[in-house]
């Protein structure tokens, strides 16, 4: 398992290149639970344990590494109204979570990181909540609906293996903050098309996925207007 995670955890330098045993514990536990589930309701089409772990895990670890680099413990700096600068955690949703990636390998990796992972599917969404309970996880919402109906803006908002990507997208906009990111995780075709769509965010060089020919992550700014 360390060994499969370790390629995906490289960068940025200057931070642990492994993850701690609880974690790894947290993840077997988390794969476990997809290999039973995913027999029953399709949660991936990844069907092998070690693809799963790669394709799956590994990404979404990069993404982790790469967003929350800064603050590894999921706190991130804020102004209060005065104007003073205080410590809050980093709030964060994971649209069309599935199988919970990326969102849950986040938590992991930060533990502060309040998240909510929006899943209209009803089953996926129960899966999603068994993982959460199994892995004892606090801060986590699982909010079965559509994005279109989520109440709540956040910091930072993640989309990843999506249906109707330029639909998805949008609706991933509506639920960042001004300063705010959005973070998806694409084929380099997409992420070629996505700031023509979305014009009103800063959108920085892609960066390409460890052990994939393809993917990239991208992440854009939501520009205060």
């Amino acid at each position: 398992m360390a060994e499969l995670v370790a390629p995906f955890l490289q960068s940025p330098p200057g931070l642990p290149a492994s993850l701690a045993e609880p974690q790894l514990e947290q993840v077997s536990t988390y794969l476990d639970l997809l290999l039973r589930w995913n027999a029953r309701i399709n949660l991936t089409a990844v069907r092998d344990p070690e693809g799963m772990v790669t394709r799956h895990f590994g990404e979404s670890f990069f993404a982790a590494r790469q967003l929350l680099r800064e603050q590894e413990a999921g706190l991130a700096p804020s102004l209060s109204r005065g104007g003073r600068k205080q410590e809050a955690a980093v709030r964060a949703i994971d649209l069309g979570s599935g199988a919970g990636f990326p969102g849950l390998p986040l938590k992991i990796l930060a533990p502060a990181l309040a998240l909510t992972l929006i899943e209209s599917s009803q089953k996926k969404a129960a899966f999603l909540k068994e993982v959460v309970r199994t892995l004892a996880l606090t801060g986590v919402n699982v909010f079965a609906g559509r994005a279109e109906d989520f109440p709540a803006t956040s910091d930072l908002v993640t989309l990843r293996a999506v249906e109707r990507y330029e639909r998805a997208l949008a609706a991933a906009a509506r639920l960042v903050e001004p300063g705010g990111r959005l973070a998806v995780l694409i084929g380099s075709t997409q992420a070629a098309r996505t700031p023509q769509v979305l014009p009103a965010f800063a959108w920085a060089a892609p960066i390409a996925i460890p052990q994939s020919s393809s993917r990239v992550l991208l992440i854009g700014t939501n520009l205060p207007g």
